[in-house]
């Protein structure tokens, strides 16, 4: 190892214990009960909230996925990506925040998403709560899979080490950090992390725009593709047998712009449906101290969430002007982040840089790996099986549970040829569509009955996997990105099946008319 590369290293390891440290700082205070360690108790304040929600949210894919898409076909498919997903951010803050906050505090202080919608039907025998469970596992699961392909891509190309090795040394070190602390030492730690990471990405985008010899410069590189600087077109890189972008004469290929119609930009503009059912972001609405500081919360989160997505993009136009021949692959294209910060930072600063990488990664798969280990635990083994099981057997049922979790992602992480981008998408349509139409007839239509959330539920899940496994390879209008149609289906699901069956009680009823005079006063 030589010394620019140890010099990361050291840089890295440093931020990796003030990581550690936050975690044994919380381990004491997170195992008191289950509320502590799945909710933080509900003591979170309008900052940590704010930041830990963006920062679990974005993931790795915000410094490596996005900037790759950028890198690889322009600016359409990232830019209406971005798009979508900072209309989705305010939209979930504005008019769902205020409601699950005070509306799980109703249902019987749920302190988690299975509990809260078992909770909010009042049910008896646990359907609703068993089924939302499962579907957390699965997709979570293939959430925790894409920060682990992040690792692995990440330190084989600082160290040159095995991919697969690397993948999995990532993997033991986010599940030794969250066994250890739980809610709280997660959220501080994310908190920390959205700090590092919009601070990661202003430092590459400055000083490659710099280097590439300005602002104008990179514009004018970029017109020379065709398609790669258009809201409407997108840029298509000719490609060889194996999959590689052909290079001539020093200069990466390029056929012909493709149009990039309203189909697209609708299917892109549908990422921001997905917020609507997403644990890790609307648990951060249930464990804030005070409804009243979820106004802070959004205007923090927004201004953090444009300024790095926006910044996200730029890193993928710029690093194609500089680096145009650097990577020939899509799934190489994602390691435009990690060239930028090698090349133009000192080994120290780089280091931290490349921690923000981490911080992303671990500040989502922390997140990902404690709400799936906390949907098995608590809504399934002590809901179903031990309804007696006490905190600390629940607390360490979890613990194994995070365990089998990894696992099972480490293996599904294996294929170092994984777009973490790809991955990404098909685990946000299935929760936006499984749990999205759910959450917002929950909590802002009376008639929805616990028929109507099942069938939602279920209708929302099978129809991510039929489309993006059947449906979509018909190619034309059926290639959408399967979570709007996924979330259209399920909408209409849960009106028809409600509608069609019987009202719910009348104390479901009552429960959401005190919640709705309690928002509106």
């Amino acid at each position: 190892m030589d010394s620019h590369t140890l010099q990361i290293l050291i840089a890295m390891i440093i931020y990796m214990a003030a990581v550690i440290f936050i975690g044994v700082f919380f381990a004491k205070r997170a195992n008191k009960s289950s509320e502590n360690y799945f909710l933080g108790g509900r003591s979170l304040g309008p900052w940590v909230t704010a930041m830990s929600a963006e920062a679990s949210d974005m993931s790795g894919w915000l410094l490596m996925g996005l900037p790759g898409v950028a890198y690889w076909s322009g600016l359409a498919d990232a830019f209406w990506t971005a798009a979508g997903l900072a209309v989705g951010t305010y939209l979930n803050w504005l008019i769902v925040s205020k409601r699950l906050r005070r509306y799980s505090i109703r249902a019987n202080n749920s302190i988690t998403l299975p509990e809260f919608f078992s909770n909010r039907f009042r049910e008896e025998k646990k359907v609703i709560m068993t089924l939302a469970a499962l579907f957390i596992l699965i997709f979570f699961t293939v959430y925790a899979a894409s920060c682990f392909v992040t690792c692995g891509k990440l330190f084989s190309t600082l160290f040159g080490a095995p991919y697969v090795a690397m993948m999995i040394v990532g993997a033991v070190f986010v599940l030794l950090y969250t066994i250890l602390g739980g809610f709280l030492a997660e959220s501080a730690s994310d908190f920390m992390q959205s700090i590092v990471m919009i601070c990661a990405l202003a430092v590459i985008v400055v000083i490659s725009t710099v280097h590439a010899g300005g602002l104008g410069a990179v514009i004018e590189n970029a017109k020379e593709i065709p398609g790669f600087l258009e809201f409407f077109g997108i840029a298509n890189p000719s490609l060889n047998e194996a999959g590689r972008q052909i290079v001539e004469n020093g200069a990466p290929l390029f056929g012909a712009a493709s149009d990039y119609g309203w189909l697209n930009v609708c299917s892109m503009l549908a990422w921001g449906l997905g917020y609507f059912g997403m644990p890790q972001v609307l648990l951060r609405f249930m464990a804030i101290r005070r409804e009243s500081e979820l106004k802070m919360s959004r205007r923090i989160a927004m201004v953090w969430v444009l300024i790095s997505l926006s910044v996200a993009v730029f890193i993928g136009i710029v690093g194609r002007e500089i680096f145009p021949t650097m990577h020939l692959t899509a799934t190489d294209a994602e390691n435009i982040f990690v060239t930028l910060a090698e090349s133009f930072l000192p080994p120290i600063l780089a280091g931290f840089v490349m921690a923000g990488i981490l911080a992303a990664t671990i500040s989502s798969s922390d997140s990902y790996l404690l709400i799936a280990a906390s949907a098995f635990a608590k809504n399934i083994y002590q809901g179903l099986f031990r309804k007696k099981a006490t905190d600390r057997e629940v607390m360490n049922v979890s613990r194994i549970t995070l365990l089998a979790i990894a696992i099972v992602a480490i293996f599904i992480a294996m294929d170092e040829d994984s777009v973490i981008f790809q991955i990404v998408s098909f685990a946000w349509a299935g929760f936006g569509a499984t749990f999205g139409p759910l959450m917002l007839f929950s909590l802002f239509w009376k008639r929805i009955n616990r028929a109507g959330a099942i069938a939602g539920m279920v209708s929302g899940a099978g129809m991510v996997f039929l489309w993006k496994l059947v449906i979509s390879n018909l190619g034309g209008a059926f290639a959408i990105y399967e979570l709007l149609p996924a979330f259209i289906f399920s909408s209409i699901c849960i009106v028809v099946v409600s509608l069609a069956t019987k009202a719910p009680s009348r104390e479901i009823q009552e429960d959401f008319e005190a919640v709705k005079v309690q928002q509106d006063e």
